[in-house]
């Protein structure tokens, strides 16, 4: 299979054939297997059936049971499929029992996660957080991974760390597991010193927040448009986590407002405790946001669950007490009728927009102003020339209503919030 990444590079996949494998436990599971499939495909991989079980209680040696394990293995040789995808975690004894039964290799759905994180990790940064997320999962299944780890050539579930050997030990992974952790540190300092710095410019921040797919990167290169910085925009395309590195620009809007919009990574049900954890740096923004923008596919029949689960991470977060404004996407994939449904029952903090019209996005504009410069006062400040770093401070913020040069100084009629109003206030005007 040929694959085009983000810089136009060509490259060749290994492709691969799939059985996709589900249990309930007396919970409807369509959904779930829906989106394995969805991430199946975002990997490359084709799936050529799906296997489900209704059962009381995982089988602690092969997950399904005998009967089911007999039948999946049937189905691979029948089929002729070289990967069996399961849909919950598997143990590593559970991992290698399986792949013996079936004679494939055999992943679950954090493996086929991970996979995807690390395929599409730009970012020094993101490199480090999957590959950290990758030895964390793997360092208690080092049994079960054994065949894995000794195979050449990569593939699916061995992509990242690059760990080929079956002697390779917990001591080497936690050695390594520590390296990657003070790399992160370092960074993560970097950008605690950025963030002090944007935080003393006072520029107010939105942070784009949702699952994967629903159109946070598409919102912000609406937005970048709406302010004439086309050039700036981010790399979208309609399939899941297309997108993992954080993003900031800057919006400026068209009555002087400005402020840094912030794109998250998007989210997804059974997101592996390890990448939520390893990612917590990168999330770190969304706490320090003073607006959340709570993207949802409008379109999607599951919108309510993906809110769910995308309120749960926010938690775990400590994120979700942020003021937030949830916006509706895809707007133009929806039938008028159940359109004026779900706006009847949204609630006042939400937008509806299409991204792909632009139907909304005034109203929206106008929703983010009112969020974040609801203080703004129009104000007079006489700057004395031998403070120019004021006035450059104030003019990177706003632009100004006018500027006159006075005898004593430089007059400058702006909007300031009530922060700045402080800050400057031996140069306002009475």
């Amino acid at each position: 299979m040929i694959r085009i990444k983000d810089d136009g590079t060509v490259v060749e996949r290994e492709e691969y054939k799939a059985i996709l494998v589900g249990v309930s436990l007396g919970e409807d599971i369509s959904y779930s297997l829906e989106e394995l499939e969805g991430l199946a495909e975002a990997a490359g991989i084709e799936t050529l059936g799906v296997m489900t079980q209704n059962a009381e209680k995982i089988n602690a040696a092969t997950y399904i049971g005998k009967g089911k394990l007999d039948e999946l293995a049937e189905l691979v040789h029948n089929m002729e499929a070289d990967l069996v995808v399961f849909n919950d975690e598997l143990s590593g004894m559970q991992l290698r029992n399986i792949e013996d039964a079936c004679g494939c290799r055999v992943i679950d759905r954090t493996i086929l996660i991970l996979d995807i994180f690390a395929d599409r990790a730009t970012s020094m940064e993101g490199k480090l957080q999957v590959e950290l997320a990758q030895l964390q999962y793997r360092m208690p299944r080092l049994l079960g991974f054994g065949k894995s780890l000794s195979r050449l050539g990569g593939g699916i579930g061995t992509r990242g760390p690059g760990e080929k050997k079956l002697e390779t030990d917990r001591r080497h992974i936690q050695r390594r597991m520590d390296e990657i952790k003070k790399e992160i540190a370092e960074v993560k300092a970097n950008r605690s010193v950025q963030r002090s710095k944007r935080q003393k410019s006072g520029l107010p921040v939105a942070a784009l927040v949702g699952y994967t797919n629903a159109g946070k990167s598409s919102i912000m290169n609406r937005l970048l448009a709406a302010s004439d910085k086309a050039d700036k925009q981010v790399f979208e395309k309609d399939m899941l986590f297309a997108t993992l590195d954080t993003a900031q620009r800057l919006i400026t809007l068209d009555d002087r407002c400005s402020f840094l919009l912030i794109d998250t990574v998007g989210f997804v049900s059974k997101l592996p405790h390890a990448l939520v954890d390893a990612f917590k740096a990168t999330l770190e923004e969304v706490t320090e946001a003073d607006l959340l923008l709570h993207v949802v596919d409008a379109s999607f029949e599951g919108s309510d669950f993906q809110q769910g689960v995308t309120r749960e991470v926010l938690k775990s977060l400590g994120a979700d007490g942020k003021p937030s404004l949830t916006i509706y996407n895809k707007i133009d994939l929806v039938d008028p009728a159940e359109l004026a449904e779900k706006q009847l029952s949204s609630g006042k903090d939400s937008c509806f927009v299409s991204t792909k019209t632009g139907k909304g996005y005034d109203e929206l504009i106008t929703r983010i102003r009112s969020e974040l410069f609801s203080d703004l006062q129009k104000v007079q400040l006489l700057v004395p020339y031998d403070k120019g770093s004021v006035v450059s401070a104030i003019l990177a913020k706003t632009m100004p209503y006018e500027t006159k040069y006075e005898e004593n100084g430089t007059l400058l009629t702006v909007d300031l919030n009530e922060e700045d109003r402080g800050r400057y206030r031996e140069f306002i005007l009475a």
